[in-house]
């Protein structure tokens, strides 16, 4: 199934009932055809709402919008600035976002419920944990921990000098990791707030997926998919990444995968589209004429196909 966007999409998604795609025009799209005009301006930001129906987006009008095939209504508002980043808790209910230097949370269930947390810097990357209690959020300088119910709190700062542009929560919540600006990712163990550098990226890294219950880390900005073992208590600290798929023509642009599964899919530089497990050997390219770089990726949830798109506007799903 392949789809022609007069736009670049921004973010691709799989919710209850199959893929969606929003726009940089601010629209969001779903595979069976279903168009709707939600952002003045560009979509920013997305994830599946936590019910399962539909997708949340953020836009550079300042709304935050849930969009399902049967309409789209405006959830919050923060005129005249950018949701750069958003994401869903489904354990939770929970919606969290980002306006410049500050995060907000918003309940699906009760529409009065509102936090709103500051920081000294603008929040660049918004993540919930597996459980959706805690919200980690990435800023110049590091990450910070945030109990995503309680009003009156300071966060726990995970401090490394740098532009962090990007978080992750480890599916046991063990560990967080943030891309940075200077093409390398950094992480902390959380127990003790430990430092993990974990380097040589030769390109910024974009797009991080836990996969294989949570046992690796696959990063795209290599000419592979850089992959971090997470086993133990220690994660990566001390040990050496491994990379499948090299290839030194391309770029591995988006990375995605399911925690809970052990196949990874990754979105190249030159259009193509691969989908591999780490355990065995061989790549199984989902498409394969190349053309523009791949901007958008996504698994659906029980790992049986992937969406992607690239930079021109050129689409599909493709069952795995």
């Amino acid at each position: 199934m392949n789809f022609t966007f007069d736009a670049q999409v921004t973010v691709a998604l799989f919710d209850d009932a199959g893929a969606a795609f929003a726009l940089g025009d601010g629209s969001v799209r779903f595979a069976g055809g279903e168009r709707f005009e939600v952002h003045n301006g560009a979509v920013l930001s997305a994830a599946v709402h936590p019910s399962g129906d539909g997708i949340v987006t953020g836009g550079d009008d300042g709304k935050v919008a849930w969009t399902r095939r049967e309409g789209t209504q405006v959830l919050a508002d923060a005129p005249g600035r950018w949701i750069d980043a958003l994401d869903t808790a489904p354990a939770t209910g929970l919606i969290a976002f980002s306006a410049g230097r500050t995060l907000s949370v918003i309940a699906v269930a009760d529409a009065a419920f509102r936090r709103d947390f500051q920081h000294e810097r603008t929040v660049s990357g918004v993540a919930f944990d597996l459980k959706g209690r805690r919200i980690a959020t990435s800023t110049y300088g590091g990450a910070a921990l945030w109990l995503a119910r309680i009003a009156q709190q300071k966060p726990t700062l995970l401090k490394w000098a740098g532009s962090h542009t990007g978080v992750a929560f480890s599916p046991d919540g063990a560990f967080v990791v943030t891309a940075m600006q200077d093409n390398q990712i950094h992480g902390w163990r959380l127990k003790d707030a430990k430092n993990m550098r974990m380097g040589g990226y030769p390109s910024k890294v974009r797009s991080m997926a836990f996969l294989s219950s949570g046992q690796l880390l696959a990063t795209a900005g290599a000419p592979g998919a850089v992959l971090w073992p997470f086993t133990g208590s220690n994660g990566p600290m001390g040990r050496e990444a491994t990379e499948i798929g090299f290839d030194e023509s391309s770029q591995v642009t988006m990375v995605t995968a399911r925690a809970d599964r052990s196949l990874l899919a990754a979105g190249l530089s030159d259009g193509r589209v691969w989908v591999a497990d780490p355990a065995g050997r061989g790549l199984n390219f989902l498409k394969a004429d190349k053309g523009s770089a791949i901007t958008a990726l996504a698994m659906r949830p029980d790992g049986g196909a992937v969406a992607w798109a690239d930079e021109d506007g050129q689409a599909g799903v493709a069952g795995i």
